[in-house]
């Protein structure tokens, strides 16, 4: 064990997830960077047997807890028991300054809880959103929510705008970003009055405020950032998963049926490798919970080391870029939050 008060930290829920906490820890040393300090939570003598993946160079230190939060426990006593939990403590962990960001493949509701409760939302945002960065034919996006709010108001959808136009500005490094709702048709006239409404006030505040864009369009990458509901947002980041996830086997398949199909996949293998890396949905692991008082990324339930290795990375990218803090400026500066007399309630 290797400890460093000089790195800048990162806290770990090594206990979240279908594969934890082997994955975890493969997933970190996958990752390694010397410039961070990790501070891994969850039952020492389990990590213990595991700590042979990290590199002997590591600065990692092991936080024990024995408390265990179960699927079947109601949402007060979750929340009780999960501030004491591998995931509460790491999210506390940022909470008191001692890290500045926690990853965790725990249960999403529960990680959305526990770090809406104990790191509180920025002053105007009234609900944290789930953003990933999603690959497309032409580039990669922006995408929020993708499960967070099921149920939106105007206001809601503005905040997310506003916080995916600043994270895609600091993550893509562009200063012409193309802002866009999610919708079931591009003409004005389609669309639920909620998704009309606030297309009309992204219009009076965004000069990149293009419009709207159909489900066909988020694989396209023409636009940066796709702002839309948690519901129709997660069912739209799962369907593209599992289209992935099924191209890949079907390929695989279908170069496997026979010995002329295999023959003839030697000599296109670095272009099916290619394909396979491109549609891989593991590098694209990691989402951030925007709008709360820290840096919270969640990592996919199943994933891997390889998954959750390229969560760590996002992270990594979103502290060493400052992301969270030209998010709190945009939100600081833009006119939008205050622009309440919008929503739909009025």
């Amino acid at each position: 064990m290797m400890l460093s008060n000089k790195k800048e930290s990162i806290a770990i829920d090594g206990m979240g997830g279908d594969g934890a906490p082997a994955a975890i820890l493969g997933g970190l040393s996958k990752c390694y960077v010397s410039d961070f300090h990790y501070i891994i939570f969850g039952n020492g003598d389990v990590l213990e047997r595991y700590t042979f993946l990290l590199p002997k160079n590591m600065s990692y230190e092991i936080r024990h807890t024995d408390v265990v939060v179960t699927g079947d426990m109601d949402v007060l006593s979750s929340l009780r028991s999960g501030k004491d939990s591998s995931m509460g403590l790491a999210i506390r962990a940022v909470q008191s300054g001692e890290a500045r960001a926690v990853v965790s493949s725990g249960n999403t509701g529960l990680y959305m809880a526990l770090a809406k409760v104990l790191l509180k939302t920025i002053e105007s945002i009234d609900r944290p959103a789930i953003a990933s960065v999603i690959p497309g034919l032409n580039g990669k996006m922006i995408f929020l929510d993708l499960g967070a709010n099921t149920v939106c108001t105007v206001k809601n959808l503005l905040d997310f705008a506003i916080m995916g136009e600043a994270l895609a500005r600091s993550v893509f490094n562009k200063k012409d970003i193309k802002l866009a709702l999610l919708n079931i048709g591009t003409e004005e006239s389609k669309g639920s009055g909620l998704v009309k409404k606030t297309s009309e006030i992204l219009k009076k505040f965004f000069s990149n405020y293009v419009g709207f864009v159909e489900g066909d369009d988020l694989s396209k990458g023409n636009v940066d950032v796709v702002v839309t509901d948690g519901f129709t947002g997660n069912v739209a980041l799962k369907t593209m998963e599992g289209t992935a996830k099924y191209l890949i086997a079907e390929l695989k398949n279908s170069l496997s049926s026979s010995f002329f199909s295999r023959a003839r996949a030697l000599f296109a293998l670095p272009s099916i490798n290619s394909f396979r890396k491109k549609l891989d949905p593991r590098r694209y692991n990691g989402a951030i919970l925007l709008g709360l008082n820290g840096v919270v990324v969640k990592s996919h339930g199943n994933s891997d080391d390889v998954g959750f290795a390229n969560a760590v990375g996002f992270t990594m990218n979103i502290l060493q870029n400052n992301i969270f803090d030209r998010i709190r400026e945009q939100l600081e500066k833009s006119k939008i939050c205050c622009a309440y007399e919008y929503s739909e309630e009025k």
